[in-house]
């Protein structure tokens, strides 16, 4: 019980009168917005993670057209080195012969 002087009357107030008890429901609502206070408290301020940039043509797509180009290259050039083997050595044999 708290008492307050005023002057001329006396005031009491019962303070276990006007405290009611918790429902179980209204702890764990507490406990529940404590936590997330605290984890907010914690935090800096959120920052958007740069995305990365992505290829428009996955790998094995890029794989797959090196192949072909490469591959068409040295075929052409299997079939055209002969031919420049055989120009040169006839070059060769009108300047010596």
């Amino acid at each position: 019980m708290v008492s307050f002087l005023i002057p001329f009357t006396i005031i009491k107030i019962n303070v276990t009168d006007s405290i009611q008890a918790q429902t179980p429901q209204q702890r764990r609502a507490n406990e529940k917005f404590a936590k997330s206070e605290a984890a907010k408290r914690g935090r800096g301020p959120t920052v958007a993670k740069p995305k990365q940039s992505k290829s428009p043509v996955s790998t094995g797509w890029l794989v797959v057209l090196a192949f072909v180009v490469c591959g068409g290259l040295i075929l052409e050039l299997f079939r055209i080195v002969p031919q420049i083997w055989d120009t040169l050595a006839s070059m060769l044999t009108r300047i010596t012969g």
